[in-house]
């Protein structure tokens, strides 16, 4: 699905969050939101979600405005994974994940084999069937994210919109989420904070003060000239044998 982001503003308690955002992500492809803490990249995603209203500007998916669907619909598109995973919720991991089936069902069509079958596939991509039965307040924050992103998946939305994903997660975990987003046919966005695994993404956005200061390939972003000024370090590209992209390292910013 197609999803268009028109003139977005958005302003809390009177301070700008959001100014004047414009983008298009293509159906299929996959968008990192990249910035420093405070450049409203979760504020953007939420608004993208039909989570927040924005003061000025349209989001929509498809053609349709997230803001006009009803919950419903809304829920069988998009999918949304939020930054923290914390919460005191005593029920069976299974049960946290089949959670993500609620949009599909009703009185006419109630839980069945095909949406077990979802439900487990989605346990077995995030790692955590061996948690099945394990109650989520239980889990440490990683093995809780891993469980946010396996409901989610268990949603089936075309859309994914993910918060930080790699929150958490150790490194393993965190190279099979960006594996993840590789593999994937629906149209993903997803905030970071490591910028080196944005180079997986088809395009990156880079936001700064609520504006959107660069948009497009990785190989054209994630540059030094680009880089540097908004997020004050200094940056180099390094190769490596490990990698089909450019490694960036970081020191201190020295302003020319």
């Amino acid at each position: 699905m197609r999803i268009q982001v028109e003139n977005i503003s958005k302003s809390i308690k009177g301070k700008p969050i959001l100014r004047d955002v414009s983008l298009t992500i293509a159906s299929g492809q996959s968008l990192a939101l990249i910035g420093p803490n405070g450049s409203g990249k979760s504020t953007l995603l939420r608004v993208m979600a039909g989570l927040l209203s924005a003061d000025r500007g349209r989001v929509t998916v498809d053609g349709d405005r997230v803001d006009k669907l009803s919950p419903r619909t809304l829920a069988q598109r998009l999918g949304f994974v939020t930054q923290e995973a914390g919460t005191t919720d005593a029920i069976p991991v299974i049960e946290a994940v089949k959670l993500g089936r609620t949009p599909w069902l009703s009185f006419a069509a109630p839980f069945r084999t095909n949406d077990q079958q979802i439900v487990d596939q989605a346990m077995r991509a995030m790692a955590i069937s061996e948690y099945k039965n394990t109650l989520f307040n239980a889990l440490s924050g990683g093995e809780r994210q891993r469980v946010h992103i396996a409901r989610v998946l268990a949603q089936t939305p075309q859309v994914f919109l993910l918060d930080e994903p790699t929150n958490h997660l150790d490194i393993r975990h965190q190279i099979a989420i960006i594996d993840w987003v590789k593999q994937q046919n629906a149209t993903v966005v997803l905030a970071l904070h490591d910028l080196n695994h944005a180079f997986a993404c088809d395009r990156v956005a880079v936001m700064n003060g609520g504006a959107l200061a660069a948009f497009g390939p990785p190989k054209d972003v994630l540059v030094p000239s680009v880089i540097e000024p908004v997020f004050k370090v200094g940056v180099q590209q390094n190769h490596s044998n490990y990698s089909d992209h450019p490694v960036l390292t970081f020191v201190k910013y020295k302003a020319a």
